[in-house]
């Protein structure tokens, strides 16, 4: 093979799929793909799970990356069982890298941060600690 054509095909790009269309119409097709997934989740943490999320907290689990897969449910429930054996009414409960601050009296999540946003977080107005 000439040496040139050889060059030449190393040096082209490759290029795969079909654009995406203007950038202006990008960033609302994104926020209605974000709308559509938020209902979605809540619909089935309400399905899976004894906790309601506050609009707040589902923003976060969206915007966060958290994983709320039924065995991470499972073990948020516990760990706001355990917290209300112990009478706490506002506990941070920690799943492994992921804290949820929980409102145990209504039973609903308040806010959640995940191991990238935890480092040099200040939590207030919580009573406990619960380390599932």
């Amino acid at each position: 093979m000439d040496s040139m054509i050889y060059n030449k095909m190393l040096h082209t790009p490759i290029y795969t799929g079909t654009p995406s269309g203007p950038p202006e119409k990008r960033p609302q097709e994104a926020k209605g793909n974000d709308s559509a997934f938020k209902e979605l989740l809540e619909q089935r943490i309400k399905e899976e799970s004894q906790v309601s999320f506050s609009k707040h907290a589902i923003e976060r689990v969206v915007e966060r990356g958290v994983d709320v897969s039924s065995e991470n449910i499972g073990r948020l429930n516990e760990g706001i069982r355990m917290a209300e054996e112990k009478g706490l009414k506002e506990p941070l409960i920690l799943l492994g890298s992921t804290a949820f601050v929980v409102n145990v009296r209504n039973n609903k999540v308040v806010t959640v941060v995940n191991e990238d946003s935890l480092k040099g977080t200040v939590f207030t107005n919580i009573d406990g600690t619960v380390m599932i």
